[in-house]
């Protein structure tokens, strides 16, 4: 996967190494060329520039970049321009860091794809949704073992748990499933709630729309979520 991360402060530069780190290519821009020589070792690439400019950014390799990450957490001005510019420019899949909710209103107004909060969320979580298909939440228990929340492929509806195999073909447990079901209420606005089903048994028949809770080893989570869905 090519990714573009903008802003290299503690959030930013964290998530860009740990994407390096697992194979990624990574653009890690910023203004700041001490923050650009500070990471030039640990990213795949490093630039000084301001992304607010449209000349600038439209040097660069967009076309071939999966997913653009503004992560700019200081200047929220700059946060917003560099957002709806690479919006204008219509990147695959744009995510922005929301520094406060009326930043977070803006960004949607924008039109983004996801919006990030790193004060709540990790980038280790983070590089973890990135990289894996399907992961809606994780949590990490350690350097080597997961919780994660993954959506249910097309290839396993309608099949057991026992059918799927998870224990014996991927050494993964399945602690739960979590379904999501809309709700109206009485002024008539729909809501999404997600409701734990409890543990699950081996004839349970998994759906479209359930959520597994899987727990497992990093490497065999990705193993599992990485299979061709057909």
């Amino acid at each position: 996967m090519k990714y573009i991360i903008v802003g290299l402060g503690n959030f930013g530069a964290s998530l860009a190494e740990k994407l390096t780190s697992q194979g990624n290519e990574v653009i890690g821009i910023d203004t700041s060329m001490t923050k650009v020589d500070l990471y030039k070792e640990k990213i795949s690439h490093t630039i000084c520039m301001d992304t607010t400019d449209e000349f600038t950014v439209s040097g660069l390799p967009l076309k071939d970049t999966d997913i653009v990450i503004i992560a700019i957490g200081e200047d929220q001005g700059s946060n917003v321009m560099s957002t709806a510019l690479f919006k204008n420019f219509e990147v695959k899949r744009l995510i922005s860091r929301a520094i406060n909710p009326l930043h977070e209103k803006v960004l949607q107004a924008i039109g983004v794809d996801e919006i990030v909060h790193p004060e709540e969320e990790t980038a280790e979580r983070w590089a973890k949704k990135l990289c894996l298909k399907n992961v809606v939440d994780s949590f990490e228990l350690s350097d080597d073992f997961s919780i994660i929340e993954a959506n249910v492929t097309a290839k396993y509806v309608g099949k057991t748990i026992k059918e799927v195999g998870f224990r014996n073909n991927f050494n993964l447990l399945v602690l739960t499933t979590i379904k999501k079901s809309e709700v109206k209420s009485s002024v008539g606005k729909t809501t999404t709630e997600s409701k734990v089903q409890g543990v699950v048994t081996p004839d349970y028949v998994l759906q479209e729309s359930d959520i597994l809770v899987l727990y497992g080893s990093n490497k065999d989570l990705q193993t599992f979520l990485n299979q061709k869905n057909n």
